[in-house]
C-alpha cells in the first residue's frame, strides 16, 4: 500500500466523527457533501478498512473508525500543543493561559487572581473553562488545560497541587424556611427534608466528603436531585424542592433568594486546589504560581 493520507484526510475524517452527518460535517468543512464521501471513500481505500457504516437514516463508526478517532484526536491535541509550545518560545511574552474550574473557585479566590493577572499581565488571553473536577484533571493530564481549580482529596500521578482555601459548610434553605442559623441546633434537624446535592460527577471525593456529614447526624439523606451547578442549586432551593449544603463560600456572588446556616461546627471542612501537570515546564506555569503566591500572600 503506497502511504497517500495527508494531514486534511484526518482532519475530514476527524469532523465527520463528531458530526456522524455528512451533510453538517460537510458544511463544518466548507466542501461540498459529495467531495467529503470521495475524501473518506480514499481513506477507506487507502486503509483498506471500513471506517464508517452508513445507512439511508445513519452513520456510524465502525470498529476500525473508532480506534482511527481517538488516534486522531491524540494527533490534533498534540499538534495543538506543538503549535502553542512554539508560539510561547518564539516570543518573549506569555500570551495565554487556560484555566480550568468549578463554580465555588470563582467566589473563593479565582476571581481575585485573574484581577491580578490583567492588572500585573494586561497582554496574557485567559481561556476559562467552567468543568467538573475529574474533566479537570483530565485535560491538565493530556496538556489541554495549564491550571484547574478542583475540590479532591486524591490526586492522580502526574499532578502537582496547591491547597488555595479550605473551608467550612453550609446548609442552603429557603429565605422563609422555619430554621434559620439563629435557632439552628443539628444537621439532624433536616434528616426528613429532600436534598439538592453536587452530583458524583462534580467530584467522587467531595460527594463522599459531604455524605459523611450525614452519617455524623445518623441519618441517610433523600436526595431528591443531583446537580453540578451551584445556581441551580440555589433556584431549587429558593423554589422549595429541597435543602442544600455547599461549600460556605458560595455564599458570595449570587442573588438568590436563600439563605444560609454555617456549619463551623462539624469537622468536615473542603480543600480548593490548584493543579497542574507536573511534567510541563513553560514560562507561563511560572508566571501563573507567582500571581497565585501573591494572591495568597495576601490573603493570609
Amino acid at each position: 500500500m503506497s502511504y497517500q493520507i495527508e494531514l486534511r484526510h484526518l482532519y475530514y475524517f476527524k469532523v465527520l466523527a463528531e458530526e456522524l452527518h455528512f451533510r453538517k460535517a460537510a458544511e463544518r468543512l466548507y466542501i461540498s457533501q459529495p467531495g467529503l464521501s470521495r475524501q473518506i471513500k480514499q481513506m477507506e481505500e487507502i486503509y483498506q478498512a471500513l471506517l464508517f457504516d452508513r445507512g439511508k437514516r445513519y452513520v456510524r463508526l465502525t470498529g476500525a473508525g473508532v480506534y482511527l478517532k481517538k488516534e486522531v484526536d491524540i494527533l490534533f491535541n498534540q499538534m495543538d500543543k506543538m503549535t502553542r509550545e512554539l508560539r510561547i518560545m518564539g516570543s518573549d511574552d506569555i500570551t495565554e493561559l487556560r484555566l480550568g474550574f468549578i463554580g465555588s473557585a470563582v467566589q473563593s479566590v479565582l476571581a481575585k487572581v485573574l484581577v491580578h493577572l490583567r492588572h500585573d499581565f494586561p497582554s496574557v488571553e485567559v481561556d476559562l473553562q467552567e468543568l467538573s473536577n475529574e474533566m479537570q484533571i483530565t485535560k491538565v493530564l493530556k496538556e489541554e488545560l495549564d491550571f484547574g481549580f478542583v475540590r479532591l482529596d486524591d490526586f492522580p500521578k502526574g499532578i502537582h497541587h496547591i491547597a488555595i482555601v479550605k473551608e467550612h459548610f453550609s446548609l442552603v434553605v429557603p429565605r422563609d424556611y422555619p430554621i434559620q442559623q439563629a435557632n439552628f441546633t443539628s444537621v439532624s434537624e433536616f434528616k426528613n427534608e429532600p436534598f439538592i446535592l453536587f452530583s458524583k460527577d462534580y467530584s467522587h471525593s467531595y460527594y463522599d466528603l459531604v455524605m459523611s456529614i450525614f452519617k455524623d447526624a445518623t441519618f441517610d439523606p433523600h436526595v431528591a436531585l443531583r446537580t453540578v451547578n451551584a445556581l441551580t442549586i440555589f433556584n431549587l432551593v429558593e423554589q422549595g424542592l429541597g435543602v442544600a449544603i455547599v461549600p460556605a463560600s458560595l455564599k458570595n456572588g449570587y442573588t438568590s433568594k436563600v439563605k444560609f446556616i454555617d456549619l463551623i461546627h462539624i469537622e468536615q471542612r473542603t480543600t480548593l486546589s490548584l493543579i497542574y501537570n507536573a511534567s510541563v515546564s513553560h514560562p507561563g506555569i511560572d508566571l501563573f504560581l507567582n500571581v497565585i503566591q501573591k494572591e495568597l500572600s495576601l490573603s493570609q
